[in-house]
């Protein structure tokens, strides 16, 4: 269903990216986040799943500015330099990436929306606070510094009770700060949703947290 693509992006060069489209009408459209392991087999699988929901998605190659490719591998070895990547790329050409996305998918003239998956979650707030987006965090633990930033459209927070990256006073922290944001918690842990990884996946709360976010983009993407 998907395939390999490249974007423009202004100020940088060239990078890639997956895209998937419906087979019918569109729905809307999506930019999917990924976690810090760039766009691996995984971030494909959800992209495609969004297509075969409707949703023309786009996952960009996020990390393809510092170092061009990077599929990482759920191990430590992934982990260390998955969060090496992220410091080097940092938040602001992170969003002037998810931004050029969008507006590849507007310029096509469909409504655009953000999901974001761990990293990835903190970029989908900061694409709805600085791109006016309507966007879908999951389990992002680096959103609680950015939190005084207000949001811009409608905005839906999935988070795990079992996480400790994310301790229930951080999950306060999002209600109290964002108010008018939809907040769910799962029984899951963080991950909850990367269903290649079984010490991560939780598959209850990966059913209901994709039927409330499908539910969401479709309210919203209208």
């Amino acid at each position: 269903m998907g395939q390999a693509i490249s974007i423009q992006v202004p100020q940088m060069n060239v990078i890639g990216g997956w895209r998937s489209d419906p087979d019918g009408a569109p729905r809307g459209a999506l930019v999917v986040v990924q976690e810090i392991f760039g766009v691996n087999a995984h971030m494909r699988s959800v992209t495609d799943r969004f297509a075969a929901e409707g949703f023309v998605a786009i996952a960009p190659a996020l990390f393809d500015p510092v170092e061009p490719g990077v599929k990482l591998a759920y191990d430590p070895d992934g982990f260390a330099k998955g969060r090496e990547l992220v410091s080097a790329l940092g938040f602001d050409r992170t969003v002037a990436i998810v931004d050029a996305t969008a507006q590849i998918l507007q310029g096509e003239g469909h409504n655009v929306g953000v999901v974001g998956y761990c990293w990835g979650g903190s970029v989908a707030f900061l694409a709805n606070t600085r791109l006016g987006l309507p966007a879908v965090s999951y389990y992002g633990a680096r959103t609680v510094p950015l939190l005084e930033e207000p949001s811009r459209a409608a905005m839906l927070f999935h988070f795990g009770a079992n996480d400790s990256s994310i301790p229930p006073a951080d999950i306060a922290t999002h209600r109290q700060k964002q108010p008018d944001a939809e907040v769910h918690v799962y029984p899951g842990g963080h991950a909850f949703n990367r269903d290649v990884d079984p010490d991560h996946y939780h598959a209850e709360s990966a059913a209901l947290a994709w039927s409330r976010t499908l539910t969401f983009f479709a309210e919203h993407l209208q």
